[in-house]
């Protein structure tokens, strides 16, 4: 399922449970031991100090379609010693999705050598929605605005020559066809010569049926 649309249903999620946005861990890898925050044990979905994180917890709760996981990258902090940060999603023990960041860093000891990783997960859930809402909202507004002036377009055809929607919308999408002119954009220029003049209907009408003889292969 796409990101944006799954985080959709959880527009509620911040609402109903107040999680502190950032958490620590530290990984031992000769240990395999994980260390957690209570931060990040709640992002999880769990009580602090009602359970022990492990490796097999952390894959528990990854997004099936999330690649790679925060193990193989922080398993690639270990053994190259290089830091990363990464987002990706978890799934908490309500079954609702976070989006996370993670930043590691390597561990060393005294000789230098590296013996695990470091970093936080930090929640950006709610901006993350946020986001997602505002770029939603956008593309809807620029859908509603092309349908607009398209049913504007076709109501001027109708008024024109007597015709119904189905009729209009035909002959819309006739004259788009034979001036290789988007729906869209004949459609302004409709609405436009429409508007701009003060002359009767019939005048209109006569501009339309110039728009109807623009020469094949017109373009926008």
């Amino acid at each position: 399922m796409p990101i944006c649309i799954e985080l959709l249903g959880n527009t509620s999620l911040m609402r109903r449970k107040s999680w502190p946005r950032v958490g620590r861990f530290r990984y031992i890898a000769r240990e395999n031991r994980w260390d957690w925050s209570d931060e990040i044990t709640r992002m999880h979905g769990y009580e602090p100090g009602r359970v022990t994180p492990t490796t097999d917890l952390l894959l528990a709760h990854k997004h099936p379609d999330d690649k790679p996981t925060v193990l193989e990258l922080i398993e690639r902090t270990c053994r190259y010693g290089v830091p990363f940060s990464n987002r990706h999603r978890i799934i908490d023990t309500s079954g609702d999705v976070h989006v996370v960041v993670v930043v590691a860093n390597p561990i060393y000891d005294g000789r230098g050598v590296v013996t695990g990783a470091a970093g936080f997960f930090v929640d950006i859930t709610h901006q993350f929605q946020a986001d997602v809402q505002e770029q939603l909202t956008g593309a809807v507004l620029a859908v509603n605005a092309r349908r607009a002036v398209i049913n504007q377009a076709l109501g001027v055809l109708m008024l024109q020559h007597g015709l119904d929607a189905d009729a209009a919308f035909e002959l819309l999408t006739r004259l788009s066809q034979r001036s290789n002119t988007k729906v869209r954009v004949l459609a302004e220029r409709i609405v436009a010569d429409a508007a701009g003049r003060e002359a009767p209907l019939s005048d209109v009408a006569s501009a339309v049926d110039g728009l109807l003889r623009v020469p094949q292969g017109a373009s926008n």
